[in-house]
């Protein structure tokens, strides 16, 4: 590999991987906000806030993200709407982000059973203090092995962005191939780039998942 592309490309590189690790955690906490609301709306809202909450789900998670992130960044333009691309790039992995995230949060609010929102309501909590004060914290642990995945997953996804210019990693590739004609090299110095930073995020949350469990919330596998 040539020495002069390393020293330009490496650089170039961690400004992308900081960019995509930047847009990821938008991206996902934007998926939260949204999410989670939308999710407790399915489980405990009314009939009009349950429709809402599935069609949005459905709709987003059954069109290509690709097709998302066009309409909000060529599209939105044509109605007086003008976004960079970092802001269209965030903003649409964030809302597609949270039609997933909804059913993450939903399966995970099913598992803990209606018996504790119905002792809390007897004991005179309102419904959103239950949600607040009891389901949440549970929730959040049962969750967080589903949500790591998703996490891991928009760290990859970002990089449909390079098609509005957003300069993430695969941008910086790109820019890379057309300044050295190196397109084994550019792009295997992606994909290590990718491994390191998915296999750092892989061990956090396996330590998180670990430190914050707590015995008998989740379903033991039987030992064989």
């Amino acid at each position: 590999m040539n020495v002069n592309f390393l020293e330009i490309a490496i650089p170039a590189f961690c400004r992308g991987a900081l960019i995509t690790l930047e847009m990821s955690a938008i991206s996902l906490l934007l998926g939260l906000a949204v999410g989670i609301p939308l999710a407790f709306a399915r489980v405990y809202g009314g009939k009009m806030l349950r429709n809402f909450s599935l069609a949005y789900s459905e709709l987003m998670r059954g069109t290509p993200v690709l097709v998302q992130l066009f309409i909000v960044y060529y599209g939105l333009p044509q109605f007086g709407l003008v976004l960079s691309p970092m802001v269209a790039g965030c903003l649409t992995m964030g809302l597609n982000s949270a039609a997933y995230q909804i059913e993450y949060f939903r399966g995970a609010i099913l598992s803990i059973g209606p018996g504790q929102m119905m002792a809390a309501r007897a004991l005179g909590m309102s419904q959103f203090k239950a949600i607040r004060v009891i389901l949440m914290p549970q929730v959040f642990r049962i969750v967080l092995p589903t949500w790591a995945n998703e996490a891991i997953s928009m760290i990859k996804n970002t990089s449909v962005c390079y098609l509005i210019a957003v300069p993430e990693l695969m941008t910086q590739a790109k820019i890379m191939i057309s300044r050295f004609y190196n397109t084994i090299e550019s792009y295997s110095t992606v994909a290590i780039f990718y491994l390191v930073i998915i296999g750092v995020m892989t061990i956090i949350f396996s330590v998180a998942e670990k430190k914050i469990k707590i015995p008998g919330l989740t379903i033991e596998k039987a030992k064989k």
